[in-house]
């Protein structure tokens, strides 16, 4: 293993800069295509492998990952200005983020969610260019029944969500749960719910689904008003000016342990294959809400809800790196096209990369830290401007919202049944919507249920059956416990301030 000293990281810092003319066009281009719903780093390198293939490979992976670390901070754009996360990361951004829009803060926001993203992006790629041996072993510890544990965290989120209309939250959930049901089994690949669709055999995708449920549906309910802002919103979107830019950078940073933290929430789960930036994204907020001391505050369009999920979300593209540097396993769909690309050259991936090629490994991450750095000097400027979306009427912007983002159901896929399908949520969305039932809690299950499923019952085949397995580990009982108090503290908490309350007012 290659020996990081000053002089070595030095001579990666140098290496990276020198390739800034393939960081920055990337950087660039990342960001519009995690702004546009639908289109993702996955689906965007696959159109673009060509050229990766044809190029030499440190070149073409320093374009890759620094795309990738891009699309993460652009998702958030959509979905702070008009309720559409760009990328299934950047769905929780939009609890607090959104409100914040319709309050006319909405350049507030976007400066929240940049620094956040590139903070916490920054932090967990130094720590990984620092600690790549120790967090490739993260992976040896957590296994089925630790991610059953880990999927619960962001399932708890229904509860968050649904705290102002408990009864309606929970049902919005299961029916979210419900639908991510839809396909085949995990275990005789049998279909169920599937309606007679092929298309649904493989489960519920994604995309239309989280296009329809905020995209559209915002949409239709754009209609039914002038603009999206307040009319106190509009007011000070009227006094909007660089004031409040340098306001939201002092508001980030001064949550700077709370984008720390978050930030290495997303980096541990990143590390875990096949986990991704939307579990971080729901398990940091409902982290953040649960050690607040405002958790009342959350959903009505509060700072520190933009920045748990946007500091995970970020902390995740260097996570999904190591189980692909270290062990030969990608992370993710971005971390697999990135495997195809280091196959096609012929480089070796595994321990046996950091014996014969350990440049090329922490050259890799070293870029990812490097283009951290350019977006914030790249995008930071672009607040004030971005954020004037929010101005124009709503009977140019929903048309414009619906046509974008039912090119963007198309893409993953190319089927036209996904546009179709985006506009069944789409219709589902605004009925939930008009009905007082909150659309983040039906996605969180549609998201994480079959997760939760396929983990679960990966543990039942391995202990045969043996439902007690989920409580054999001693990591998945520290989990367990965990979980169990980030669900009662919040309700024991409550009960406490209002006894104390109590007792001020009627002092014995």
């Amino acid at each position: 293993m290659m020996e990081l000293g000053p002089d070595v990281l030095l001579d990666l810092l140098a290496t990276s800069l020198s390739y800034w003319w393939v960081i920055v066009p990337a950087t660039l281009f990342g960001i519009v295509v995690g702004a546009v719903p639908g289109f993702n780093a996955a689906n965007t390198i696959i159109i673009l492998l060509p050229l990766t293939l044809a190029i030499d490979p440190q070149i073409g992976l320093m374009f890759m990952v620094s795309l990738y670390a891009a699309t993460h901070l652009g998702g958030g754009i959509p979905a702070i200005l008009v309720n559409i996360p760009g990328t299934g990361g950047a769905a929780a951004t939009t609890i607090d983020g959104y409100p914040m829009a319709k309050q006319g803060r909405g350049q507030q926001a976007l400066v929240l969610t940049f620094v956040a993203s590139t903070l916490g992006g920054l932090v967990t790629s130094i720590v990984t260019l620092l600690a790549l041996p120790y967090l490739a072993r993260v992976g040896y510890y957590v296994h089925s029944v630790e991610m059953v544990v880990i999927m619960l965290f962001g399932l708890t989120l229904i509860a968050v969500v649904a705290a102002r209309d408990t009864l309606k939250g929970l049902i919005g959930g299961f029916f979210g749960l419900l639908l991510g049901a839809m396909g085949s089994d995990y275990i005789y690949a049998s279909p169920r719910g599937t309606l007679g669709f092929l298309e649904l055999y493989d489960g519920v995708p994604l995309i239309p689904a989280l296009i329809g449920l905020f995209a559209i549906s915002e949409a239709f309910v754009m209609i039914e008003n002038e603009t999206i802002l307040t009319k106190e919103g509009q007011e000070r979107m009227a006094r909007a000016s660089w004031a409040d830019t340098w306001e939201g950078i002092r508001m980030a940073l001064s949550r700077w342990w709370q984008i720390t933290w978050t930030a290495m929430i997303g980096l541990v789960i990143g590390v875990l294959p096949g986990a991704g930036a939307s579990i971080a994204s729901f398990v940091a907020y409902q982290q953040s809400r649960f050690f607040s001391k405002t958790p009342e505050l959350y959903g009505t369009g509060h700072p520190e809800g933009v920045i748990a999920p946007e500091s995970a979300n970020n902390g995740v593209t260097a996570g999904t790196l190591v189980p692909l540097l270290t062990l030969g396993i990608p992370g993710g769909s971005t971390a697999a096209v990135m495997l195809i690309v280091l196959q096609y050259h012929g480089v070796p991936l595994g321990p046996k990369l950091f014996i014969e090629s350990p440049e090329l490994a922490y050259s890799v991450i070293m870029a990812m830290t490097v283009s951290y750095v350019f977006m914030v000097f790249t995008i930071l400027p672009l607040a004030l401007y971005m954020s004037r979306v929010t101005m124009m009427p709503t009977k140019y912007l929903a048309p414009l919202i619906v046509s974008f983002t039912l090119v963007g159901a198309f893409v993953p896929r190319e089927y036209l049944f996904d546009m179709g399908l985006a506009l069944v949520f789409g219709l589902i969305g605004y009925i939930a919507r008009k009905t007082g039932y909150h659309v983040a809690a039906i996605l969180i299950g549609v998201i994480l249920g079959p997760l939760v499923e396929q983990y679960y019952l990966r543990a039942l085949r391995i202990a045969q059956g043996d439902p007690m397995v989920l409580f054999s580990s001693r990591l998945g009982n520290v989990l367990w416990v965990l979980l169990l108090l980030s669900i009662a503290l919040p309700y024991v908490t409550q009960w406490w301030r209002a006894r104390r309350a109590e007792h001020a007012e009627h002092p014995a």
